[in-house]
């Protein structure tokens, strides 16, 4: 019974924690646009070949 004692105040830290980072991505809008980072992983490395190309040619 006196583990109790611990664990519930281990895990009202732990719930404080998870509010604050779900507070801090919503503020740093990681949640603005979902799809963006999902297009940028696919279509990084066309950018980075295409700037390498343009560059070449000049």
């Amino acid at each position: 019974m006196s583990i109790i004692y611990i664990l519930i105040p281990i895990a009202i830290l732990f719930v404080i924690i998870a509010i604050g980072i779900f507070f801090w991505a919503v503020r740093s809008e990681q949640f603005s646009d979902l799809n963006k980072q999902g297009h940028s992983i696919l279509f990084e490395d066309d950018r980075d070949k295409h700037s390498k190309s343009s560059n070449e040619r000049d």
